[in-house]
């Protein structure tokens, strides 16, 4: 068996993962990231578009390499068809080409000297003493112990390296939303402006998306929480009525119901989808999981140099990064719960009121008139507040 040694090592090569590999190795670690598929950035798993926040988080400038299309917007669609328009603040960003765009960051980390190794699996921790030690990988064939000091977990949801390590990150039916997405051709749409489309019919606990990546080509998929059909059968249903042709189809979940409850253990760590830090009420996770995969890449490089890898001192790590997203994490989840209480008809009430005023400065004479005329909003509005 063939044996190595690193100060930290990496699960996962998407985001989350090359982004804490990054940090980690700009700050002199010696990272080893392993990924599992035998090409990072596929299959991909994302509706492709993050803020203008995620370049800023990896010190990267936005590039035509893996951009698609600049967003300046979005169109919001009621079951009834009621329609508002979001212009600019948080619905500007791009749409990536996530191909490229997870390759880019993890040769990225590359030149920072991180050392990757892909179609590689890990199949066990190392423990001494009751210590993380490292990990047992799977490597074409041939098995390698991994020695390391830390352990970063970026191995998605229902984090198989969490589990091993002690750490609770199930994700019950209720807590995650099942997604299908086409990539498809022909597609007409204002090409710098998301689409939303709620309802029970076309997207039960969750909703409708059209990307747009430009030259009429688009990202459309179906985020849904249901019992009795997929989100492939919600996808082929909405794309039916298009005159557009899918040349790719993805599929898989995202959890909506917030963070995990604990993100460290002794001598690791956990980083995206991984540890849920994604936002609940859009699903979106690339600026939430980038943010918090550079802390916990600094975090590492601190924890090394002062030869203390102790959940004591990694509890750092959740610290800084619920200090920085948690807030914002807590109020989507606070949405999230808000409008799996809506039925169909109240989400119509609602999108007509709001398309009437002016967002950023919502007068309180107008909810309380909304109230006086519809009363079964109130509860709802006081978990707002």
């Amino acid at each position: 068996m063939n044996k190595i040694k690193y100060d930290a090592v990496v699960v996962g090569g998407r985001i989350g993962g090359s982004t804490a590999s990054l940090f980690a190795s700009k700050n002199g670690l010696d990272v080893l990231m392993i990924e599992k598929n035998q090409e990072i950035g596929t299959p991909v798993q994302c509706a492709e578009a993050t803020s203008s926040s995620t370049f800023k988080t990896l010190e990267m400038e936005p590039s035509s390499k893996y951009v698609c299309n600049e967003i300046k917007g979005a169109d919001i669609y009621a079951p009834d068809g009621t329609h508002g328009h979001l212009e600019g603040g948080y619905a500007e960003g791009f749409i990536l080409e996530r191909k490229l765009f997870d390759k880019q960051l993890a040769i990225e980390s590359a030149k920072a000297g991180t050392d990757i190794m892909v179609k590689t699996t890990v199949k066990d921790l190392i423990r001494r003493n009751g210590q993380i030690c490292g990990v047992v990988a799977k490597h074409m064939g041939h098995t390698i112990e991994v020695e390391a000091d830390l352990v970063i977990a970026a191995d998605g949801i229902e984090s198989r390296i969490s589990k091993m390590a002690g750490l609770k990150t199930h994700q019950s039916p209720q807590s995650l939303c099942s997604c299908a997405q086409y990539e498809m051709v022909g597609v007409e749409c204002d090409p710098h402006y998301l689409q939303f489309y709620f309802g029970e019919k076309i997207a039960p606990g969750g909703y409708v998306w059209i990307f747009p990546k430009g030259d009429g080509i688009a990202n459309v998929g179906v985020g849904v929480r249901s019992d009795t059909e997929t989100a492939y059968s919600f996808l082929k249903k909405f794309t039916s009525t298009m005159d557009a042709t899918p040349v790719e189809l993805n599929m898989g979940g995202v959890p909506v119901y917030g963070p995990v409850k604990k993100t460290y253990t002794d001598s690791l760590m956990v980083v995206g989808d991984a540890a849920g830090q994604v936002e609940p009420f859009t699903g979106g996770g690339i600026h939430v999981t980038a943010q918090c995969a550079r802390i916990a890449g600094e975090v590492a490089a601190e924890a090394i140099e002062k030869e203390n890898t102790s959940g004591n001192f990694l509890k750092k790590y959740e610290k800084l990064w619920q200090k920085e997203v948690g807030k914002d994490l807590k109020q989507s989840l606070k949405y999230r719960k808000i409008m799996d209480q809506l039925t169909d008809k109240e989400m119509n009430i609602v999108a007509e009121f709001l398309i009437e005023q002016d967002l950023e400065s919502i007068s309180k004479m107008a909810v309380l008139g909304f109230v006086r005329d519809y009363p079964q909003f109130l509860k709802l509005l006081k978990d707002i507040l």
